[in-house]
């Protein structure tokens, strides 16, 4: 079995530059592609002149991180799919404990190592850091990483255990899991769509397993694509929250007579921050956060389509495995002051 360190890209060469070089020195006899969504830069050509023995695979179009993978992973063959971003360094032997895990469990579907920052190498980054998790209202947290609380490493999270999401920093999945579920959600376009993906593997198969592992080090500059400040990623983060929750759970979007439904309480937390974003005067993050909270519309086969009914109509309303451990991140963390992942099953 060999793992396919498969690297999206759009107009990086200068991350190339910089993070290529790890990646070909600590990969061994694993292949290694180049996913280019149409660069206007002079990626190909760096690649090409450099590291011949990597394998470019050109999409037509800048189709965003879903679909730039989901159409480029159709010309991968390997049994697993490591999707690497273009600003990570990796470490030696960073595919070796992956590697074993995989060929000694074959119900693992998911896998991520360790994800340090770059700049900081004895902190947590903070896409990822060691495994995330959702609370019942689908808002992200890791071992390591509460909102923007990120924690030192200090061993304190070096074991082994089951997560419910890998972040698409650096994201192992076995292919057959990927193709079956048909990849990323394409309407998604950035963002949250490696936990919508992760959902709807525990929702195909709750038996299906999502590990971290933290013999598997990487570091991550963060922000490749869109700063972590940028209110473009504000838009794509509540809009695809509020589409995962309808598309994973049995929730009736619309109007509802309960004031206290999962919807609801996103919607209304979604207006305070908008209001929080106006008291500080960054209009164009109240901007974006207004238009993410009344998106429902998305394009299939070049025509418009109500989004939400269409994710309603596909979905199964059966039983749907539990997905979260705490009920509410936010409450956790801004009222009752637990800002690590340890504190979160302390009294």
């Amino acid at each position: 079995m060999k793992i396919a360190v498969v690297i999206l890209n759009w107009d990086g060469l200068k991350l190339l530059k910089e993070f290529l070089p790890s990646v070909v020195k600590y990969s061994g006899n694993n292949p290694i592609y180049i996913i280019d969504n149409n660069s206007k830069d002079e990626s190909v050509d760096f690649i090409k002149n450099n590291y011949p023995l990597i394998k470019i695979i050109r999409n037509e179009r800048n189709y965003g991180y879903a679909k730039g993978y989901n159409k480029g992973l159709e010309h991968v063959n390997e049994d697993i799919f490591c999707l690497l971003n273009n600003d990570v360094e990796v470490t030696s032997n960073w595919l070796d404990p992956v590697l074993q895990e995989f060929n000694n469990d074959k119900s693992l579907s998911v896998v991520q190592p360790k994800i340090l920052d770059y700049k900081n190498k004895n902190k947590f980054e903070y896409a990822g850091a060691a495994g995330g998790f959702i609370d019942y209202y689908g808002y992200p947290y890791c071992r390591g990483r509460i909102f923007n609380t990120v924690e030192d490493d200090k061993g304190q999270y070096d074991q082994n255990i089951d997560i419910f999401w890998a972040s698409g920093a650096c994201f192992f999945i076995r292919k057959e899991v990927f193709n079956k579920l048909k990849g990323f959600d394409e309407h998604f376009y950035n963002h949250m769509e490696e936990i919508d993906l992760c959902w709807r593997i525990t929702n195909l198969n709750s038996n299906l397993k999502k590990k971290f592992i933290y013999k598997s080090v990487v570091f991550h500059l963060g922000g490749g694509s869109f700063d972590y400040h940028n209110p473009k990623k504000l838009f794509y983060n509540i809009r695809n929250h509020r589409w995962m929750i309808i598309k994973n759970t049995n929730v009736i979007p619309g109007f509802n007579f309960s004031l206290f439904q999962r919807l609801q309480i996103i919607h209304y937390i979604s207006i305070l921050y908008a209001i929080n974003q106006l008291i500080f005067l960054k209009f164009i993050h109240f901007k974006e956060i207004i238009k993410a909270i009344y998106t429902n519309y998305s394009y299939k086969d070049g025509y418009k389509i109500l989004i939400e009914q269409n994710y309603m109509l596909l979905r199964k309303n059966n039983k749907k495995p539990k997905y979260y451990v705490i009920k509410s991140i936010i409450y956790n963390y801004l009222f009752l002051k637990k800002t690590k992942y340890s504190d979160l099953n302390k009294s």
